[in-house]
């Protein structure tokens, strides 16, 4: 059996909260700064605002033949329901995200990488609660490479209007240097564990 070349990736959360448009973000920048193939799905609850909406999103060297997300290798999630939903379904091994300001994790299996970012809190002292959505995107890009930084960050800035565009780029640097931080005292855990 092949090895698998796609990436599937499921974003959760409400409406209103921009998840479509980190998807659209993500297939932007592997198609058109990366010529790679992408496919985005995006599902509703029946309220447009406030309730259910996912993004699933597939990334591949080679052409998507079945566009939907069965088993995500990376699940990011920003409302509770949309990880009670979900996260049976992330791949063994998979890697999970979450908002601790939105979410509440239990019984996470332990072959699973998981992560956490206060991104509704970083946006709030950023002056704008809607900005969460960039700050997780930035988060991601920190902690695994679906498409290269450079790729995210154009596909980003061209995303959203042109006014809010310095504001956005803080907010994507703001989860990028968490993400960061974050993997280098993981790092760190990982060559000395006997320190307290």
């Amino acid at each position: 059996m092949e090895a698998r070349t796609e990436k599937e990736i499921l974003i959760t959360g409400f409406g209103g909260q921009g998840i479509v448009l980190i998807g659209n973000i993500l297939g932007k920048a592997a198609t058109i700064h990366e010529l790679k193939h992408a496919t985005m799905i995006q599902a509703y609850g029946p309220e447009a605002r406030g309730g259910f909406c996912s993004a699933q999103v597939i990334i591949s060297e080679e052409e998507i033949l079945f566009p939907y997300v069965q088993q995500p290798q990376v699940l990011m999630c920003m409302s509770q329901e949309g990880f009670d939903k979900n996260i049976a379904s992330l791949l063994p091994g998979g890697l999970l995200i979450w908002d601790t300001d939105l979410v509440q994790t239990r019984d996470l299996d332990p072959s699973q990488t998981a992560y956490h970012i206060p991104a509704t809190r970083f946006a709030e002292k950023l002056g704008n609660k809607m900005m969460a959505n960039i700050i997780m995107l930035g988060f991601l890009s920190a902690i695994i490479e679906l498409v290269q930084l450079d790729s995210l960050r154009k596909s980003m800035l061209s995303s959203v209007p042109a006014k809010t565009r310095e504001t956005n780029a803080k907010a994507f640097d703001r989860g990028r240097e968490y993400g960061e931080a974050i993997q280098k005292s993981r790092a760190k855990l990982d060559q000395n564990p006997e320190t307290p």
